[in-house]
């Protein structure tokens, strides 16, 4: 069955789980192949939970499953267009050089409470927190097979590089956005001193390292759909990162945004809203 009709059969199906908050991971033999298909088996038997992004407008079909070792997640969304290309380097004939391109990749992030309690885990939010941020990109950490891993911390603090938000309640708050260790997925390819194209892409994949290689994950767009596996072991060596232990019977607070989080204001006006993301509402992955 095609993946797009497959899709829309989801959305109409009425054994979904609409508007619920949990999203069960239940535990499975095979573990699905990270290509970004739906049509692994291991998928099919699952039930999504429908959620939606308010700043995309969109609905977020999510699955989950889990092995002995590691945990992986479905993620389907609608979308128009494929954006795979980030600020890629465009000629331009007058100059006979290349500028920066106006392009800005699709991403979908996963962002986990690393707190203790629960809190708000919005980039507006009253709470003090940690979170643990797995970023996808389409054409940066795409192109290797991966999602960068990072640390988010939200506070009352001034720090270097933090973007200054306000909470609900009129307290300017600083969000900082700090890679993990290692290097990512991909590079940054430097200008090219002479004509390549009239456009080229301007980062290309390489292996990461250390923490930067904990999170793996495909997307792949077709027919106005991105479907986007991603896949961490359950546990790892970083202390920052989420440590998953199914057989502790915890919940884990997170949540996922098509437009990444930056903290910017969403504006209409621009031709894309990357950068401008919001977690829409509060989720729970529970291990069945």
């Amino acid at each position: 069955m095609p993946r797009i009709v497959l899709f829309l059969l989801i959305l109409l199906f009425p054994g979904l789980v609409m508007g619920a908050q949990t999203l069960p991971s239940v535990k499975v033999k095979t573990a699905p192949v990270l290509d970004g298909s739906i049509q692994d088996q291991v998928w099919t038997s699952v039930t999504p939970l429908v959620i939606t992004d308010a700043v995309a407008g969109v609905k977020i079909l999510l699955r989950s499953v889990y092995t002995d070792d590691s945990v992986y997640f479905l993620a389907m969304f609608s979308d128009q267009a494929e954006n795979s290309y980030h600020i890629p380097w465009i000629w331009d004939e007058a100059g006979k050089t290349y500028g920066e391109g106006p392009h800005r990749e699709d991403t979908f992030v996963f962002k986990w409470n690393l707190e203790d309690k629960d809190v708000n885990l919005s980039n507006f939010s009253d709470d003090s927190y940690r979170a643990d941020e797995w970023y996808w990109k389409a054409n940066r950490s795409n192109l290797a097979g991966y999602a960068d891993d990072k640390l988010q911390i939200l506070s009352d603090k001034s720090t270097p590089k933090a973007t200054e938000t306000i909470s609900p309640k009129g307290k300017k708050r600083y969000l900082q956005r700090l890679s993990d260790s290692g290097e990512p997925p991909y590079r940054e390819v430097p200008k090219p001193t002479e004509f390549l194209g009239n456009l080229v892409n301007r980062y290309e994949a390489q292996v990461p390292t250390g923490s930067h290689a904990d999170v793996r994950a495909k997307g792949v767009w077709e027919a106005g759909f991105w479907f986007i596996e991603v896949a961490r072991k359950l546990a790892t060596d970083d202390k920052l990162d989420i440590q998953f232990a199914p057989e502790s019977g915890k919940k884990y607070l997170f949540g996922v945004s098509v437009f990444s989080l930056y903290g910017n204001s969403p504006d209409e006006s621009q031709p894309n809203l990357y950068g401008m993301g919001r977690i829409s509402e509060p989720l729970t992955l529970e291990f069945r």
